[in-house]
C-alpha cells in the first residue's frame, strides 16, 4: 500500500450495543480502505461478532453510524446489506451436499422463468466454470456434487457463491478454522485474487500468522473498543497479542498451593482423524492442568474423546497406571471420570428436575439400600453440597430452571462431587457466569485439587487459565504445541502461543506494564 490513505469502502464509527445491561460494543470504530485486505482481531468477547452482525443487519446498534462508499446507511438489515454489495463468508460451509457445483453457486438465481421453468444445469455449470476461472484460475470436477469435494474446494464454492452476486465488500469470518495448511494457502491465493479485482476484504481470524501474511492493516478490538489499527507487517504478532489483552483484569484467582502426587491420568499418542493427532499429556494427583486453543485446534474434540463422546482412532489412556478405553460415556463414569460440559443447560443439568435430583443424578447407587433410595441420606448430602458450593436456591426441591446461570453451573459440578470422581474434565466451567460466581467456582476447583483429584480445564479465558492452573497445554491445528508452567506466565505470552502455535521470546517484552504487574500478583 502507498502512504496515501485509500478512499473508505466501509466506515463504522462510535458503535454502541448493549445486551441486558452488558456493553458488547462501547464506542467501537472500524475503517476499511477500498480494495484493501483488512484484518479484525480480538479476544473472545472483544466485540468482533457483534460488530459483524451489525454490519450484516442482524443487530441494530444503540448508537453510532455506518457508511458504505461514503454514504451513510440509515437502517441496515440483511436485504440492505446485500443491496450495498456486502457479502459474508462464514466458517461453516452452508452448502447442500447433493447439489452440483453450478446448482450450489446459483441457488436462488437459476435463470428460470415462466417461459423456461426448467433448470438448465449445463448452463449453470458453464456460468460456474467461468466464475471459478475468473477469480481462482481453477476448474472443479465436471458434474461433481458438493459432498464429493474436499474442504478447500467446498470453501471455494462458498466464496464463489458470494462473488456471483458481485459484492464490493467480502467479509471472511474465521474461514480457515477447518482447513489444512495446504488448503489455507490456496484460500490466501484466492483472497489475493479478489484484491486484484478491486474487491475489499474484511478478514476476521484468531491466527495472527494469517493476519501478518495477507492483511494490509489490522484493527484490534478489546472490551468493545478499537484500541489500535496497525500494519501487521511492521508490528510483530507479540505486540498485537499484547494489545488484545485486557489490562484491567482484577485479581480474582484464589489458588492454594498443593503438593502434587503421582500421575493419575495419562494420554499417549492420541489420534482422531481430521481432529487431532499425536496428543500426549499427564495429569497428576492434585494438579490443575489448563487446556486451550482456537476453534478448530482440536481441544474441544480432545475433551469429548476423553469422556467417550467421540471415538479415538489410536493412542492409549491410563488411570492410575492401568489401561483405560472410554468407548462410551458410561465407561468413563464407571472409571471415575467426570465431565462438566460447556452447554450446561443442554447437557450439564436437567432444567425441569430439582436441585436435589440433579445433584445426585450421577450417583443414585450411593444412596440406595436394598434397592430402595435412602431419601434421608440423599437430602443430607444435597444440603451439604448446597452449602459447600454456596448455591443460591430457594431449597433443594427448587427446579434448576429457576436458578441463575452461575448456580446452574454449580449444580452441574455438584452432580459429580456427589460421585467423588478421580478425574474432573471441566469444559469452559465459568462461561456465561458473573464474576462473583466465577470466584466461587475457582475456589471449588481449588478444593477439588486439595482433595487429590486430577483436573483438566478447557477454557478460552487465558487469564483464567494462568490464574488457576499449574500449567497450560496449548493446542494448535490438532497438536499440543506448548506445555507452559503458569508460574511467571503472562497473558501476551500465552495468547501468542495460541494464535501462532509458538512461544515467542519477545512476547513478554511486548506486554504493557499493567499486564506484567498483574501477572506478578497471581498466587500459585
Amino acid at each position: 500500500m502507498s502512504d496515501d490513505p485509500l478512499p473508505l469502502a466501509l466506515a463504522m464509527r462510535d458503535l454502541v450495543k448493549t445486551f441486558g445491561g452488558v456493553r458488547a460494543l462501547d464506542g467501537a470504530s472500524l475503517e476499511v480502505g477500498r480494495g484493501e485486505i483488512h484484518g479484525l482481531v480480538g479476544q473472545n468477547g472483544a466485540g468482533k461478532s457483534t460488530l459483524i452482525k451489525i454490519l450484516a443487519g442482524l443487530h441494530v446498534p444503540d448508537e453510532g453510524t455506518i457508511a458504505v462508499d461514503g454514504e451513510t446507511v440509515a437502517a441496515m438489515n440483511p436485504k440492505r446489506a446485500a443491496e450495498l454489495g456486502i457479502g459474508f463468508i462464514h466458517q461453516d460451509r452452508l452448502l447442500v451436499p447433493t447439489f452440483t457445483v453450478g446448482e450450489a453457486i446459483f441457488l436462488g438465481d437459476e435463470g428460470t422463468s415462466a417461459r423456461r421453468p426448467l433448470v438448465d444445469r449445463r448452463a449453470l455449470q458453464k456460468r460456474a466454470d467461468a466464475l471459478l476461472d475468473r477469480y481462482f484460475g481453477i476448474r472443479l470436477p465436471a458434474g461433481a456434487l458438493i459432498g464429493e469435494l474436499n474442504t478447500a474446494q467446498q470453501q471455494i464454492v462458498q466464496i464463489t457463491r458470494t462473488l456471483a452476486r458481485e459484492p464490493k465488500i467480502v467479509v471472511f469470518d474465521e474461514p480457515t478454522a477447518a482447513l489444512a495448511k495446504q488448503e489455507v494457502e490456496h484460500l490466501f491465493q484466492a483472497i489475493g485474487g479478489l484484491k486484484a479485482h478491486g474487491i475489499t476484504t474484511l478478514y476476521i481470524s484468531h491466527y495472527l500468522s494469517e493476519i501478518e501474511e495477507i492483511c494490509d492493516r489490522v484493527t484490534i478490538l478489546r472490551n468493545g473498543r478499537n484500541v489500535a489499527t496497525v500494519d501487521p507487517r511492521e508490528v510483530p504478532p507479540a505486540r498485537i497479542a499484547a494489545l488484545m489483552v485486557d489490562k484491567d483484569i482484577k485479581e480474582m484467582f484464589p489458588k492454594t498451593p498443593v503438593a502434587l502426587g503421582a500421575p493419575v491420568f495419562e494420554a499417549a499418542g492420541l489420534h482422531a482423524s481430521g481432529r487431532f493427532e499425536d496428543v500426549s499429556f499427564t495429569v497428576r494427583r492434585g494438579e490443575i492442568v489448563g487446556l486451550t486453543g482456537l476453534l478448530g485446534s482440536g481441544a474441544k474434540e480432545l475433551v469429548r474423546s476423553l469422556f467417550g463422546l467421540d471415538r479415538l482412532d489410536r493412542g492409549t489412556l491410563s488411570l492410575d497406571g492401568r489401561p483405560f478405553a472410554p468407548r462410551r460415556p458410561e465407561i468413563a463414569v464407571e472409571h471415575g471420570i467426570a465431565l462438566v460440559p460447556e452447554d450446561r443447560r443442554g447437557q450439564g443439568v436437567a432444567l425441569d428436575l430439582s436441585v436435589r435430583e440433579n445433584a445426585t443424578l450421577a450417583s443414585l447407587k450411593a444412596f440406595a439400600r436394598f434397592g430402595f433410595l435412602d431419601f434421608a441420606r440423599e437430602r443430607g448430602a444435597v444440603d451439604r453440597l448446597i452449602a459447600d458450593l454456596a448455591i443460591k436456591t430457594a431449597g433443594r426441591e427448587a427446579p434448576v430452571r429457576s436458578l441463575s446461570g452461575g448456580n446452574q453451573q454449580k449444580v452441574a459440578i455438584a452432580k459429580w462431587l456427589s460421585r467423588d470422581a478421580r478425574v474432573y474434565v471441566l469444559d469452559e466451567p465459568t462461561v456465561g457466569v458473573d464474576i462473583a460466581a466465577k470466584v466461587e467456582i475457582y475456589r471449588l476447583i481449588g478444593r477439588l485439587a486439595q482433595s487429590g483429584a486430577a483436573i483438566l480445564v478447557l477454557s478460552s479465558d487465558l487469564d483464567e487459565l494462568i490464574g488457576i492452573a499449574d500449567r497450560v497445554l496449548v493446542m494448535y491445528r490438532g497438536r499440543v504445541v506448548s506445555d507452559l508452567p503458569s508460574a511467571g506466565l503472562d497473558a501476551p505470552t500465552l495468547i501468542g502461543a495460541v494464535l501462532t502455535g509458538a512461544v515467542t521470546p519477545d512476547a513478554a517484552a511486548a506486554a504493557p506494564p499493567a499486564l506484567e504487574e498483574r501477572s506478578s500478583h497471581v498466587q500459585h
